[in-house]
């Protein structure tokens, strides 16, 4: 029998959130769900603790937006780097004691029996299909099909944040998981100043932003862009550290149309490029809901996707597909010929942001810490499933 941890329906509680990179939110999408959701509990009362990394020593905080920061080092190389920092937040978190962890990436999955061991209840964000990346490699893809059957056995719940994510955990193991997405950020009309100063004018270019990395499809879009003989700019925020061959084929794949800003990190110009844009094309086709997406269509404008469930699921008829870079091509063309009809389905983006409401996303993140909080967890077999037994 593991210990328990009791917490009623109004006590604060004592929350860590692990696994990523931390606040403030300069990534990817696990770090701005911690970053809208840690501070939301920390106003909510509850005790908020988020594991950082990366940070230079001069720009580490220790209180970010009400939520207390531990930053913790980890290695330097692209397969050791989240597990190595993990490991160490993880031997943190059994120290400090939380009421409920979150964990947040499968590839974590290793490090969840300490935390099972320590009697901590413990919930596992286990993201996209992260086996699918073309990044990893055989081995890499492997260890990720490993990591996501461990976290089904050693997870006291499942958080996904798609449907399609859901529907594959049920269909691959018979597992449950708490469908919990993320926030689209309303962006409101804004006069555009900041895109003046980078030669942009309103609805007068597309924009993709995204990691260079083969699943997101920034080259297919940059070759569509090129084959369509578009007249208006395709504006490319994002690069990729760890893939040097794959940045140089998009830049080749690319005319004098095109314009490379490299990562954007000043809020406000990357809000304004994202309300702006006459269209946001998204190529992202394996990490489940995506914040860039989110925030797209928050910014009320119209998504040109790529053909893939989690896509779909986000947009539903607001969105135009594709799935190579020749029907690419084709919604180039058809989006400066057809203003009337992308303007209609900016509105309808506007209308589909209103279901991703960060306030409710952080009551369903509540509930899961409350009812985690609130049980005693008994093994029950090799695999370590669980058993819930109120207190």
């Amino acid at each position: 029998m593991l210990g328990s941890t009791r917490g009623d329906n109004n006590s604060p509680l004592k929350i860590s959130l692990i696994g990523t990179r931390g606040v403030p939110a300069r990534y990817g999408g696990f770090e701005t769900a911690i970053e809208e959701v840690g501070a939301r509990l920390a106003r909510r009362g509850h005790q908020v603790t988020v594991y950082c990394r990366g940070a230079e020593p001069e720009q580490r905080e220790t209180n970010y937006l009400g939520m207390d920061l531990v930053h913790l080092p980890a290695f330097k190389k692209r397969s050791l780097e989240t597990l190595s920092h993990t490991a160490l937040s993880v031997a943190h978190a059994i120290f400090k004691r939380p009421q409920a962890a979150l964990v947040f990436n499968a590839a974590n999955s290793p490090l969840l029996p300490f935390l099972r061991c320590a009697a901590i209840p413990l919930a596992t964000h286990v993201d996209g299909l992260e086996w699918k990346r073309a990044k990893w490699g055989p081995s890499g893809q492997r260890y990720y099909l490993i990591c996501e059957r461990l976290a089904v056995w050693w997870s006291q719940a499942l958080i996904a944040d798609a449907q399609g994510i859901a529907d594959y955990y049920t269909e691959k193991f018979g597992a449950q998981t708490r469908l919990i997405t993320y926030g689209a950020p309303i962006i409101e009309e804004k006069p555009a100043e900041r895109i003046s100063e980078i030669g942009l004018e309103p609805n007068g270019y597309h924009l993709v932003v995204a990691r260079f990395e083969p699943e997101n499809h920034v080259d297919m879009i940059v070759r569509g862009h090129a084959q369509s003989g578009a007249k208006l700019p395709l504006v490319v925020v994002g690069s990729a550290p760890y893939a040097e061959q794959h940045t140089r084929q998009i830049h080749e794949s690319a005319n004098d149309r095109v314009k490379f800003l490299g990562g954007v990190w000043d809020q406000e110009l990357l809000d304004e490029l994202y309300a702006q844009a006459l269209i946001y094309w998204h190529g992202h086709s394996v990490g489940g809901t995506n914040p860039s997406l989110l925030r797209a269509i928050g910014a009320g404008t119209a998504v040109n996707a790529f053909n893939v469930n989690f896509n779909r699921e986000v947009l539903l008829g607001s969105g135009r597909y594709f799935v190579d870079s020749t029907e690419a091509s084709e919604l180039f063309v058809e989006a400066e010929r057809n203003r009337e009809q992308v303007e209609q389905r900016a509105i309808q983006a506007r209308e589909r942001a209103k279901a991703y409401d960060w306030d409710l996303v952080t009551d369903a993140y509540e509930k899961l810490c409350r009812d985690l909080a609130g049980k005693t967890w008994k093994v029950v077999n090799k695999r370590s499933e669980y058993v819930e037994k109120a207190l």
